[in-house]
């Protein structure tokens, strides 16, 4: 309760924008470029996607299912915009715990690393984990403020954290490979954007990442 009371003044106290559930909300990945949001009006399978995006569920069970949904139409799409427009249903509903408290910490958490306050971030997103260790997305905005902060080893074990909760988390997955290839762990980082692109296929960049490394590590072909 103490623990409770403290991020509540916390969170009253910081004078920070609230981000909500909008794409813009969020903070770059781990690429450094955000992905533009999919045109409006644009089609998508089925009303899912909709769906996730207006109404993402709060139960555990739902939620895994409306995911596993998403993956494998994520997996499957061959067109851009369609695919991004998967995407951020997905990411749609990474952003909900469960716990309306719960989520206004992420978001504020999320208004402290746009607004580079990375300690407050920190606070809160320490708080967050103490009290949902299996939300995965408090793992991966901790992961981002690590990463900003040049602590790359323990950006990449909280990353680790979130694939352990849910392997498909391709963001969580773009960083792994992404860190990995920044400290030359080529190989390693190869296997990760190769996971990568079976994930999301038309991720901006993944594949032109694993011909690159590919080339780099494997050679280039007879």
């Amino acid at each position: 309760m103490r623990l409770f009371a403290r991020l509540i003044a916390v969170v009253l106290t910081l004078g920070l924008a609230a981000t909500g559930a909008s794409a813009e909300g969020e903070p770059p990945g781990f690429g450094g470029v955000r992905e533009a949001p999919p045109p409006e009006g644009l089609p998508t399978p089925d009303n899912l996607v909709r769906e996730a995006m207006r109404h993402p569920p709060g139960d555990p069970v739902q939620r895994a299912e409306v995911l596993s949904a998403l993956y494998q139409r994520l997996a499957g799409e061959k067109v851009r915009d369609e695919a991004r427009a998967i995407a951020q249903a997905i990411e749609r509903v990474w952003r909900t715990s469960g716990s309306p408290t719960n989520d206004l910490l992420l978001e504020r958490a999320t208004a402290a690393i746009e607004e580079k306050r990375t300690d407050i971030a920190h606070a809160l997103l320490d708080a967050l984990i103490e009290l949902q260790p299996d939300f995965a997305e408090a793992w991966n905005r901790r992961a981002y403020v690590y990463y900003l902060e040049q602590e790359p080893q323990r950006a990449l074990a909280d990353l680790r954290q979130v694939l352990a909760l849910d392997p498909k988390h391709f963001r969580a997955l773009e960083g792994v490979a992404e860190i990995l290839r920044t400290l030359g762990e080529k190989k390693a980082s190869l296997e990760a954007y190769r996971k990568l692109v079976e994930i999301y296929p038309e991720l901006d960049g993944a594949a032109k990442a694993v011909e690159t490394l590919s080339i780099e590590v494997e050679g280039q072909g007879i």
